[in-house]
């Protein structure tokens, strides 16, 4: 069982009962031009990348834009699903948040003790890039014709590569840290 929630600190104990603080950590696959997706979908299908994104965000929260939401099957098991929508009626579903703004997902900084993946799309990265304290970015190695969603122009800007992993002999991927 997994377990996002705050503890809250039992009489004559210390602290607030998180033993870390939550990071936020942006999560990406990238093309050799910065695309993410093309309608509506990934424009790749890695399974080394999948399975390094799950065991990457596997006991932790995964914000996404409702898009991003509409592309999965169901929610991303073993991981809280927080979902950005203003959209009224969404359906109520275990393991999934809807929230409406970036403050209401900020909020969450007090409750949470685990990180937190922004996991896309594009709007959703832009809203939280003063936020991300690392990026953990697949370069996927394509140049996808008829690509038409992006990256946000420089969003690696004020970041150093701490790490760089081969997943497959032509993917490989980055470890950034916010440079202080």
């Amino acid at each position: 069982m997994v377990s996002w929630a705050h503890e809250a600190p039992t009489p004559g104990s210390r602290g607030a009962g998180r033993t870390k603080d939550m990071a936020i950590i942006g999560i990406v696959a990238v093309d050799r031009n910065g695309a993410i997706g093309k309608r509506g979908q990934l424009p790749w299908h890695y399974s080394a990348d999948l399975k390094f994104f799950k065991g990457q965000t596997t006991g932790n929260a995964c914000v996404m834009g409702y898009k991003t939401w509409l592309t999965l099957k169901r929610p991303l098991p073993n991981r809280l699903n927080v979902v950005l929508t203003r959209r009224e009626g969404v359906e109520a579903r275990e393991s999934v948040v809807w929230l409406r703004d970036r403050e209401s997902v900020l909020s969450l900084k007090d409750y949470l003790k685990c990180d937190l993946y922004v996991i896309g799309g594009a709007q959703v990265f832009r809203v939280f890039l003063g936020e991300i304290e690392r990026w953990v970015v697949t370069e996927v190695p394509l140049a996808v014709e008829g690509a038409d969603t992006f990256m946000p122009a420089g969003f690696l800007e004020g970041f150093r590569a701490e790490d760089t992993r081969r997943l497959e002999d032509d993917l490989k991927v980055t470890f950034y840290a916010r440079a202080v």
